[in-house]
């Protein structure tokens, strides 16, 4: 198959149509692949009427888990569908071939029935989507309470191959109409999942309740006849500051925008990691993962570290010190977790220059080029190019006191990995008042804990309609 050969057909529920009137163009160089025009489409793909998703509710939650469990051990390199999405990723994605391969040979296990079944009890209470939960309220009201499906459509992200799957999950599990629009980097791989449906039930309630199409976002053709309140409730959006933008065009009455945009992520480490070089060492190689894990494609990914190293000349030694030994440990990653950069940002590597240029003042660069590289900050703040940071480049700072990284925080900031605990818990409060959204163990950005929470909300509660029945004594 060349690099002009892929297909991305257009899925509607349990239905593939296939026509190639469309070429686009993926996000690296030369890469196309053709697709229906979705705007041909659009009597089909919008939902007819919310009441043929009553289909949904004659399954009970343990059916759901049935299909979501056989599903699951359907999604790996020897489904061709998943062989196909992994191969376009290979020319599309910012990661590379062994990390990848890891993804794709791994997705299904998002669909462990245990965990579907925690992450649901958890968030929404399986009660809630088994039936109507009754409250006793003062005054006699008696409330009642269940949580519906939504018709969705959901903007999903390319970066990784799990988005797709975390997607169609919640989808199952709430029970709800999901339209997921595909990204241009990754386009084949919620389609992957879905052909995958059809084959196992092409008529299950599951199957005909997931739709996948790619459009050119934009495209006026298709949005402003789909984002209507006559076809969709919802939309579940991860993409960048202007994606997002220009779907809030979309927003009225009768439309909600849950939105799980792109933020920075960042590390404080305690002046505990200078208590010996075991410790730095391991340090590290803590660091080295959330740096340097997933090619530094995550949101969850560090960038900027926060060191209390000291500011001092002493303080400054020490840093550089870690420096060196980070580096050295992001190249030691196994290849399953991360490699050298796919494709160099331009950009990021003439700041690296520029840096080198100005000498050992200011900053003290280690490393370079396709590998990644540590900057080392001589002062308490980080570079100025520091949201652009990627392959695996990243900047530690010094800093003293600990209200200076807790006063960097802003409501971009995901992810922050802390050493040691006790200093997590010393900060945590003031961190989350600044908007951070999580706080975890330093090394263990990368883990998907079954909590259900991101981006400071709980996505499974707010695909849900929440409706309500109220009897009066």
């Amino acid at each position: 198959m060349t690099r002009q050969d892929f297909h991305v057909p257009l899925i509607i529920r349990g239905k593939i149509v296939g026509e190639a009137d469309q070429v686009h163009g993926g996000r690296a160089g030369g890469i196309t692949f053709t697709a229906p025009d979705v705007a041909q489409h659009m009597g089909a793909l919008a939902l007819s009427s919310p009441a043929v998703l009553g289909d949904l509710y004659k399954l009970s939650f343990e059916e759901i888990l049935d299909f979501l469990e056989e599903l699951g051990k359907r999604l790996n390199l020897y489904n061709p569908w998943v062989e196909e999405a992994y191969r376009l990723s290979c020319l599309t994605s910012g990661l590379g071939p062994d990390i990848l391969r890891h993804m794709y040979e791994t997705m299904g296990a998002a669909l462990d029935r245990r965990s579907m079944r925690e992450v649901a009890d958890r968030t929404i209470g399986i009660g809630h989507l088994e039936g109507w939960v009754e409250q006793k309220l003062e005054g006699g009201l008696v409330a009642r309470v269940r949580a519906f499906g939504a018709r969705a459509v959901h903007v999903v992200a390319g970066n990784a191959p799990g988005t797709s799957v975390l997607t169609v999950a919640r989808n199952a599990l709430t029970r709800g109409d999901a339209i997921i629009k595909t990204p241009s980097n990754d386009p084949l791989t919620a389609a992957c999942v879905a052909r995958t449906m059809i084959e196992i039930a092409p008529d299950h309630p599951l199957t005909r309740h997931l739709s996948v199409a790619y459009w050119k976002g934009g495209d006026t053709g298709v949005e402003e006849l789909l984002y209507q309140p006559r076809h969709i409730e919802k939309i579940v959006a991860w993409g960048g500051m202007a994606s997002i933008k220009h779907i809030a065009r979309y927003v009225q009455p009768g439309i909600e925008l849950v939105t799980l945009d792109p933020k920075l992520s960042s590390t404080i480490i305690g002046e505990e990691a200078f208590a010996d070089e075991a410790t730095m060492q391991r340090i590290a190689e803590a660091l080295a993962v959330d740096a340097g894990g997933m090619n530094q494609e995550a949101c969850v990914n560090a960038r900027v570290v926060w060191v209390q190293s000291g500011t001092g000349p002493d303080g400054i030694d020490r840093l550089v010190r870690l420096g060196e030994l980070v580096y050295t440990a992001i190249q030691a990653l196994p290849p399953q977790l991360s490699g050298p950069a796919v494709r160099l940002n331009a950009d990021l590597a003439d700041e690296l220059e520029a840096l080198r240029l100005t000498g050992d003042e200011w900053y003290t660069v280690l490393g370079g080029g396709s590998g990644g590289a540590v900057i080392v900050s001589r002062l308490d703040e980080p570079v100025d190019f520091a949201p652009m940071l990627a392959n695996r480049v990243v900047n530690l700072v010094p800093f003293d006191d600990p209200d200076v990284p807790v006063g960097a925080v802003t409501s971009y900031t995901q992810t922050i990995g802390i050493y040691p605990e006790s200093l997590k818990h010393q900060l945590r409060d003031k961190l989350a008042i600044q908007g951070a959204q999580r706080l975890v163990s330093l090394g263990h950005a990368l883990a998907m804990p079954n909590h259900g929470i991101q981006d400071a909300i709980e996505p499974l509660r707010r695909m849900c309609r929440w409706i309500v029945e109220e009897q009066f004594d």
